[in-house]
Order: C-alpha cells, then sequence, then structure tokens
C-alpha cells in the first residue's frame, strides 16, 4: 500500500518492442488511475509477472530464445533484484506460477514445463527441472510442433494444468517428489486446430474455461480435483458478431469475476474486452456484449483486488487501460489510461 491507502501495479513489458522492463505504477484507491513512478530494465521481455504476496516477492520471466526467470523484492515502488536470473531450460517462456515452494513455467518456444524451488526468502534455486510436451496440430505454421503457454495450479492446489497451443491438449500434472518436477496424470484432448491458450477457473471450482487463441472461442470443461480429471462440455464463441471482415480474432486471456457471475475475455485482432454472463449456471456462459479495450492488441486481463476494476496490457498500442464495471450488468466502462510501451502484463501487490 502507498501512502494514501492505494496499491501498487507491476507491469511487465516486451523490451524487443520498445517496453522499459517492469514498470511500477501508484494505483489512485478512488478512481483507479495509474501512475508510473519508475521502472526497472535488467531482463529482456518481463512479459508474465506473479507476485508471491507470502515472502513480497515478484517473479517474471525473461520471453527470450535462452528462456529465464527472475526474483524481485517488492517494496512499494522499489524493486529489488534477489540474485541472477535463473535458466529454465527451455525458451521463450510465456507465463509463470508460484506453487508453494515452487517456481513453474510454461516454456511456449520450446514446448515444456519447467519447475524451480524456492528459498524461505524467495530465491529461484536451480537447476530447472523440465518436463517436455510431445505432439503438434494440424496448422502448419503455429502448430508444428508442442507449445506450452500456461502452467496453473487448480484451486485445490493438488493439481497442475499446463494448456499447449500446439498439441490442442491440456495436460494434467502432479508433483513428483518435493523438488520442483512434474509427471503427467492426464492429458485432455481439445478441438484440432484450436490452440488453447490460458484457462481459468470459476470460483466453486468445478468448472475451468479454457481460451483458444486459433479459433475465437472457450471450451467448457467439469473439473474433478478429487480424481484431477478435465471433461470437455461445450463451445462457446468470443467473438461475437465476428468483427470486420478480414479481421482474425485472437483471443489472449479469460478471467471470471470473483462472485462468479461473469466470464471476460480480451480478443486480440478484435481488440475487444468480451464479457459472457454465467447466471444461467457455471457451465453455460451467454454472450451479453463487448466494449473496445482502448488500445490494440490486448495481451493481458485482470481485475483489482477489489474486483471494482478491469485493467488491459494492449502490447501494440503500448498502453494499460482501466474499466469500471457495473455491479448489475457487469459490463465495463472505460475509465482511463496511461501509457506504458509494449504492455504485457498487470499485477497488483
Amino acid at each position: 500500500m502507498d501512502q494514501n491507502g492505494g496499491s501498487w501495479a507491476y507491469i511487465g513489458s516486451f523490451t524487443s518492442g520498445g517496453g522499459h522492463g517492469i514498470t511500477v505504477a501508484a494505483v489512485d484507491p478512488a478512481s483507479g488511475a495509474l501512475t508510473p513512478v519508475g521502472a526497472i530494465d535488467v531482463l529482456v521481455n518481463p512479459s508474465w509477472l506473479a507476485l508471491d504476496r507470502g515472502t513480497g516477492v515478484l517473479y517474471a520471466v525473461s520471453e527470450a530464445e535462452s528462456g529465464e526467470v527472475a526474483a524481485f523484492r517488492a517494496e512499494g515502488p522499489e524493486l529489488a533484484p534477489l540474485g541472477r536470473p535463473v535458466a529454465v531450460g527451455g525458451s521463450g517462456p510465456t507465463h509463470l506460477s508460484v506453487v508453494g515452494r515452487r517456481l513453474l513455467t510454461a516454456n511456449y518456444g520450446s514446448g515444456s514445463v519447467s519447475g524451480l524451488t524456492l528459498d524461505a526468502g524467495g530465491r529461484i534455486a536451480g537447476p530447472a527441472v523440465v518436463l517436455a510436451h510431445q505432439g503438434s496440430g494440424p496448422d502448419p505454421d503455429r502448430q508444428e510442433g508442442p507449445h506450452a503457454h500456461q502452467v496453473l495450479p487448480d484451486p485445490s492446489g493438488r493439481w497442475v494444468l499446463t494448456t499447449d497451443l500446439g498439441t490442442d491438449s491440456v495436460r494434467v500434472c502432479a508433483f513428483d517428489g518435493e523438488g520442483g518436477a512434474l509427471r503427467v496424470h492426464g492429458e485432455v484432448g481439445l478441438r484440432a486446430g484450436s490452440g488453447p491458450r490460458h484457462l481459468a477457473f470459476h470460483p466453486d471450482g468445478t468448472v475451468a474455461y479454457v481460451l483458444h487463441e486459433l479459433e475465437p472461442q472457450v471450451t467448457v470443461c467439469r473439473w474433478d480435483a478429487a480424481s484431477g480429471w478435465l471433461e470437455p462440455l461445450s463451445e462457446v464463441p468470443v467473438d461475437g458478431d465476428g468483427g470486420p471482415r478480414g479481421v482474425r480474432a485472437c483471443p489472449s486471456v479469460p478471467a471470471v469475476s470473483a462472485d462468479g457471475r461473469f466470464l471476460r475475455a480480451a480478443v486480440r485482432g478484435l481488440d475487444a474486452l468480451v464479457t459472457l454472463s454465467l447466471e444461467d449456471g457455471a457451465e453455460k456462459p451467454r454472450f451479453v456484449g463487448s466494449v473496445g479495450c482502448g488500445g490494440s492488441w490486448p495481451r493481458d486481463l485482470v481485475a483489482d483486488p477489489s474486483g471494482r476494476r478491469l485493467y488491459v496490457a494492449n502490447e501494440w498500442s503500448g498502453n494499460v487501460t482501466w474499466f469500471d464495471v457495473d455491479p448489475l450488468d457487469g459490463r465495463p466502462r472505460q475509465g482511463g489510461s496511461v501509457e506504458v510501451p509494449a504492455a504485457a502484463c498487470v499485477v497488483f501487490s
């Protein structure tokens, strides 16, 4: 928290696209406005961040050919590196999660998932233990091999799910021993050529929504934490009326409201923020509308800790926009925007 009762936002970016590394911004508690106060540029392409609130350590991937992860002590506007970056044993890490004393990364380029251990203070210990994905898909340009895009613990904390854009599947994994190693418990195939990118769980922990990048749709799945099994149920479009002719919709990130009433998706190409109602049931998303994302190529979508606002990182237009959410119909209304070159990810303290 800052001295005025607000919080801090940490914004990752693509340094290869002109980004400043990790930008720190103060969050106004009344308006939600972001005010950048500094940046730290010590890592190539810190495109995805995760904050461990227990230790106060911020973790970042380095989305580069030789993938790395780095840790920073986050104290308000100050980010202090905790040691040197550590290799993940894979290329192009696009996502990471903290699970207890483990740090996991999804490595898009090499199609693998890496696990590293964390000490009591949050420092990263190597070497990484790597689980390589196998397989391919029908799209010769995007699915010539595996492309792990996200690695996420389930709400029970017992399982880890990895989405793979290249193999059109979600793998359910369990930890193998005390280190960061994972073993595959099961693999669930989804529509060929759909390119699963990210998933999100409903707050009740029994439904997961898999958002696809190569087809503008979300697959609704029943999740059984007892057995560790994901069961696809239906597919729901997330491109509304289809958008302008000739524009390809490329969804990026799903987000479920804390009260479980709405599922939202950021859709690149259309540059839209789509809202689906879950009031007919968690397994029955229903399209209710979309609004412009306030920029170009929305790469991340996240709610603030209060759940009253949504923030979108627009990579190509180089800005982060925020939206006030109507408490009744759930529709977002843009409140403002701030320039952050090549913005890719937003995390709140």
